[in-house]
């Protein structure tokens, strides 16, 4: 036997023998091109091929937003755990603990505070991977939680929304929360906070009738969907075809609903250039006018 049989033929086998981890490897959900994850993360789970924004964790969020990805996370008020005793396919209590477990949060929205940009700014994120991101009494307690911090540090609230809507294993209570979230704008109003508003994929149902459209700055990832009912539910009851694009970032952006659309790439920059322009405007603002000094 020659040594292309005794040695470089079993090298051959054996390499391609080798096994290929399963996570070395993802395709995008739009384009189905196949993405190397490291690359993937690399580009803030942005695709490479067609520029699709991907899900991010609430976590990564963070991450991405603040300067050095240094950040300091609040401790949330806690609420009760299943006000109404509701019962689905499984107990709500069983199914907070399962998403909590498999999360790794205790609820839909997660808060912290850091600098953007050298600017300080609190930001709070809404974790879909926390049961679709859904509002409940608790996310209402964190999102007045991030409005009072915002307001004691005198800095910036910076918002992403990522959400199906209403929770509706906690009925009345969930939509209560829209009411209440409006009500933490207005005391960011009252004490001349700016608050922004990063709407992400998907922005839907009671965030986006409150809390999600009242930012002083609305900026909203490309291609990102931002409705109150679906397209498909708009579709069936009007019975008319929709134009191109409804209710996309771009869509609403044409049609005078949001501010920007910014890249995910580009958010952080554009976040610290939002929040100078906007605080500089507040510190010209407490300067006295000429001529109107205390003699």
């Amino acid at each position: 036997m020659s040594w292309l049989t005794e040695y470089v033929r079993p090298k051959i086998r054996g390499f391609l023998k080798r096994e290929v981890p399963d996570n070395l490897w993802t395709s995008c959900e739009s384009c189905s091109q196949m993405i190397l994850v490291r690359d993937l993360e690399r580009a803030h789970k942005v695709c490479p091929h067609c520029g699709y924004h991907m899900r991010p964790t609430a976590m990564e969020r963070l991450a991405w937003t603040f300067d050095n990805g240094e950040f300091t996370r609040i401790e949330l008020p806690k609420v009760p755990t299943d006000p109404l005793n509701f019962r689905d396919s499984k107990k709500y209590s069983d199914r907070l603990k399962d998403q909590r477990n498999r999360s790794h949060l205790d609820e839909s929205m997660v808060v912290a505070h850091g600098e953007i940009g050298g600017h300080a700014a609190v930001v709070a994120v809404m974790a879909f991977e926390f049961m679709a991101g859904s509002m409940g009494t608790a996310l209402g307690e964190a999102f007045i939680a991030a409005c009072r911090l915002a307001i004691l540090q005198k800095a910036p609230l910076i918002v992403f929304t990522s959400s199906g809507g209403a929770r509706m294993q906690e009925g009345m209570l969930s939509l209560m929360q829209m009411p209440r979230t409006t009500i933490g704008v207005e005391m960011l109003n009252d004490a001349q906070i700016p608050y922004i508003v990063v709407l992400t994929n998907p922005t839907t149902g009671g965030v986006s009738a409150s809390f999600a459209m009242l930012g002083d700055i609305q900026i909203a990832e490309p291609q990102a969907l931002i409705a109150f009912a679906g397209p498909r539910v708009i579709q069936d009851t009007v019975r008319e075809k929709l134009p191109e694009g409804f209710q996309r970032a771009e869509y609403l952006l044409e049609h005078g609903m949001i501010d920007r659309v910014v890249k995910r790439g580009d958010l952080p920059r554009e976040l610290a250039l939002v929040i100078g322009l906007l605080t500089a405007g507040r510190a010209m603002s407490s300067i006295p006018t000429p001529g109107t000094e205390a003699a």
